[in-house]
């Protein structure tokens, strides 16, 4: 598992491209972080299929498998070593540091798998605009849409009569955005506690599962049952 100080190197290295990110690259890098999500890859089975072994676990109960799905991501996302090494994510080193998209990554999946089973198509694009909308939170979804840098909710997104590629666009530069902010809050505090092992090596690991903890109880709320994949 890398140290503090290895994850706020890679965090140092990798901000000053993806600060720099144009909108078409922004809406790129995340796409490529909803396709892992969704399909999976050799070390992380996708969406629809963790949806089904939660629902296997829960006996077919939906709220059972929507709060197994939480807190199977809650804790991967605490799993520093994994997030940063996890498989898929040879596309993305120029654009995206290997921390922040291996969290999005997390938590893209979280969110579409507790999607899936409440009955949303996860190939829809509207759907997949409000899962990585998401991962904003409701505090900031709030924000934004009172400051009139978003319209509207994830929900609305997810059921909106069409698709709206602009909104996609938007929604992908402010996610992006409140993404290398988070990951620079969590930077400096790797920085600050850097001479006392103890804390420090904790601190990113506890950031990212409390950051998912919020996404995943946002999401659960927001994104209403349509139809029920279990009982």
């Amino acid at each position: 598992m890398p140290s503090a100080q290895d994850v706020g190197r890679l965090f140092a290295r990798g901000l000053p491209v993806a600060s720099r990110m144009t909108p078409q690259v922004a809406g790129g890098a995340l796409r490529h972080v909803l396709e892992i999500a969704i399909d999976g890859t050799a070390k992380l089975p996708g969406a629809k299929a963790h949806a089904s072994r939660q629902l296997q676990r829960h006996g077919g109960a939906t709220d059972g498998a929507v709060d197994g799905i939480i807190d199977f991501h809650v804790k991967m996302a605490g799993a520093q070593g994994f997030v940063t090494n996890l498989g898929g994510l040879a596309a993305l080193p120029v654009t995206m540091p290997a921390n922040l998209a291996g969290v999005a990554i997390v938590q893209v999946r979280m969110v579409a798998a507790l999607a899936h089973i409440r009955g949303y198509d996860l190939d829809d694009n509207r759907v997949r605009t409000a899962l990585i909308m998401c991962l904003l939170g409701g505090e900031q979804v709030a924000k934004k849409i009172l400051s009139g840098r978003l319209p509207t909710s994830p929900l609305a997104v997810a059921t909106a009569p069409v698709f709206d590629p602009h909104l996609d666009q938007r929604v992908a530069e402010e996610v992006l955005s409140d993404l290398i902010q988070r990951v620079g809050g969590k930077n400096l505090a790797l920085t600050v506690t850097r001479r006392v092992p103890i804390l420090g090596g904790g601190v990113g690991a506890v950031m990212d599962g409390i950051a998912t903890h919020q996404i995943g109880k946002y999401a659960k709320s927001e994104l209403v049952v349509r139809r029920s994949l279990g009982s």
